[in-house]
């Protein structure tokens, strides 16, 4: 049977639209690869199916170490996303572009909000998933989490994604305990001319990018640049008709890198957005539901300065200032936060490398409550953080095996002194495997918004004494300013080989386990008979009630079928072994928050030296508490090249399903959605 026969069978078999739709390209694409396969190879440039497997597993990463080092070397779980994989992807946000990663939970709740965590405790609110976007951490401390819609930035000026599932405590501090996602734009002289593009669909209904890049003098470079969109809402889960959570950004920024002498190097960068969020409110009070368009501004400026002494000693200092602003219904924010940073890199002899490092960060918001049913402390606040950290690389047979072991003391307001320290142990008996072990202890610390947090939210009928028929409730939570810092002691494994120059596998496994988490206890329910209408008061009190234990294991690996053709594979096992709570406390129910497997399958053909043609399949495992079903989504790319600097691409999205819940909405109750089939035309044009 001919391979196109093969593939019309196939379509015919599941006539599913979307699915046979890919076939369809597939099938027409593949009986011609023969014919062109020798022009393929003569493409030059760098893309996914020219470059070897061996030198992606020897992609310098920095989030690890704090200093550059090969993947193959890295006594961590790491995967790196380069721009070439989110060009070829077809994503249009960094949430879509995680999606690749395994040990990772992408999950998105609507058309302006994500759920994204590493290794368990998924949520809008997660707050075990420390953020960097060049050296910037981008939390918000009300929460210790991430507003994903204010991280919008420039997809073609990404340089790659460093993921680390697992702990960075030690060179991160406190926050960086399940993982680090490190977002690391391009150098300003490697983006040099100019870039327009442009495009949209359905649910991306307008997006546009200009930036222009050019040299100043012999050894600075300069980029501007600005990015609108304009997004559709998510389906509304009851009506299949597109609610209101659309988005809406404008963003612009520069960045400048200079090398006044050949020891030195500067960089100077900043942005600015400004957007509105549209929400739906529900189940509020009085069972209203009302409309909402939240405003959103923010702006940051960053200067870097590093001096090399030598190959192996250095020295960096870094300032960053941040301020935000959000008017949420519920809740309106002004922050502002000034971060500095000091990092020393130098050889200790011939076989050990130390790295050392001082810090302090200055956070003041100030909050307005326009909402009664939630509040999180005084209106103004400050809060301090300073640290420092030691790590030492010891050689203890040269080129094969090396002992890291290091620590960070940090103070912050919330919980005092703390201590992060690993230790962690790497085999390379050849330059194509490698075997690493690791065991490490990171907290989170608590943030203003569990220390003070009162929340009102509408509760189920409750029956009480004396009382002949149930009557309404309201659930109350409440924070405390007694909480300690959550703790995790993990360990981890991981295994890197090369196995034929067709075929690369990273694998890692973990056990982690967790003490003095954030769970809420139930108090004495508090009723309230004299008004009309009789109402019970739920009061849940916060403290560090909850211990857990988790297990995973992690793949990535990456075949070169063809010369002209590149499959890539991530599976995710995660599995909660035990939680156990406090008598009376009510433990959230992790397995509800995370699936237990999630396979990612990503396929790249250069069809042509001018056509390229990308697949995208995955499996996500039910959600049960949350009654999600699993679910296979098919994201589809095929792009042209007309001419030399202009590209071409149509992307489908969601080709699987007509609609598709990922996610719910926690604690603050918006509208769940639903995500639907999408569709976008694109054009990028280089100058």
């Amino acid at each position: 049977m001919t391979i196109r026969r093969m593939h019309a069978l196939y379509c015919r078999l599941l006539r599913h639209p979307g699915f046979a739709l890919a076939c369809l390209l597939l099938s027409l694409t593949t009986v011609s690869w023969q014919a062109h396969a020798d022009s393929v190879q003569e493409e030059k440039g760098v893309n996914l199916t020219n470059v070897s497997l061996e030198d992606l597993m020897n992609m310098t990463v920095t989030s690890v170490s704090r200093t550059e080092q090969t993947m193959a070397n890295a006594a961590a779980a790491v995967f790196v996303i380069t721009n070439e994989d989110i060009r070829r992807s077809g994503v249009t946000s960094i949430p879509e572009a995680l999606r690749m990663v395994p040990g990772l939970e992408v999950a998105r709740i609507d058309s302006n909000k994500w759920a994204v965590s590493s290794r368990g405790f998924n949520g809008r609110f997660a707050s075990k998933m420390l953020v960097q976007i060049d050296g910037r951490t981008v939390y918000n401390p009300i929460f210790s989490g991430v507003f994903w819609d204010a991280q919008d930035t420039v997809l073609e000026d990404v340089e790659r994604i460093e993921v680390i599932r697992g702990p960075g405590a030690t060179m991160w501090g406190s926050n960086a305990v399940n993982g680090i996602i490190n977002i690391i734009t391009k150098n300003a002289g490697d983006t040099k001319g100019g870039l327009l593009s442009a495009g949209g669909g359905t649910m991306e209904r307008g997006f546009g990018t200009a930036r222009f890049g050019t040299q100043l003098g012999d050894s600075s470079s300069l980029r501007f640049f600005v990015k609108y969109l304009d997004r559709a809402g998510m389906d509304d889960l009851q009506t299949g008709q597109e609610a209101n959570n659309g988005w809406n950004s404008i963003r612009g920024g520069f960045r400048l890198d200079a090398e006044p002498s050949s020891r030195d190097t500067l960089t100077f960068q900043g942005d600015y957005y400004d957007e509105r969020l549209k929400e739906t409110y529900v189940n509020q009070p009085g069972n209203s539901s009302f409309d909402y368009t939240t405003p959103s501004s923010g702006g940051n400026l960053l200067a870097r300065w590093k001096r090399a002494f030598s190959d192996t000693d250095d020295l960096t200092l870094q300032l960053y200032y941040d301020r935000a602003e959000e008017s949420y219904a519920v809740l309106g924010e002004q922050r502002d936060t000034v971060d500095l940073d000091l990092q020393d890199r130098f050889a200790l002899g011939s076989l050990q490398e130390v790295i050392w490092g001082a810090g302090y960060r200055f956070i003041r918001e100030r909050l307005q409550f326009p909402s009664p049913t939630l509040t999180v402390g005084p209106n103004d606040a400050d809060n301090n953080v300073y640290s420092f950290f030691v790590q030492d690389n010891i050689s203890l047979v040269p080129d094969q095996l090396n002992l890291i072991i290091g620590s960070k003391f940090e103070h912050n307001d919330y919980t005092g002194f703390e201590v992060q320290p690993n230790a962690r142990l790497i085999w390379t008996p050849t330059t194509k495997q490698s075997v690493w072990l690791s065991v490490s202890r990171a907290v989170r610390t608590p943030s203003r918004g569990e220390e003070y947090l009162s929340l009102t939210t509408p509760g189920p009928l409750v029956t009480i004494p004396g009382v002949p028929q149930p009557i309404p409730s309201q659930i109350q939570l409440l924070g405390s300013t007694s909480l300690k810092a959550e703790e995790l002691i993990a360990y981890e494994a991981g295994y890197r080989v090369v196995p034929t120059e067709l075929i690369t596998i990273d694998a890692a496994t973990f056990y982690n386990v967790y003490r003095q988490l954030n769970i809420y206890l139930q108090e004495q329910p508090v009723p309230n008979l004299s008004s009309a209408q009789p109402t019970v008061t739920l009061p849940m009190q916060l403290g560090n009630y909850g211990r857990a234990q988790t297990f995973g294991f992690e793949l990535a690996a990456e075949v070169k079928a063809l010369p002209w053709w590149r499959v890539k594979l991530a599976y995710t096992y995660l599995q909660l072994l035990s939680k156990e709570a406090d008598q009376g406390a009510t433990f959230p129910d992790v397995k509800g928050e995370n699936p237990h497997n999630q396979v990612s399958l990503r396929s790249a053909m250069d069809l042509y030296k001018d056509v390229e043609f990308d697949l995208w399949l995955r499996y996500v495992d039910a959600l049960r508490d949350f009654n999600i079903g699993s679910y296979v989504t098919l994201d589809m790319r095929l792009a042209w090249r007309p001419v030399k600097n202009l590209e071409l691409a149509l992307v489908g999205q969601n080709l699987l399903h007509d609609r598709q819940q990922e996610f719910v909405p926690q604690f603050i109750n918006t509208q769940p959605t639903a995500i639907g089939r999408g569709m976008y035309g694109k054009a990028t044009w280089r100058f």
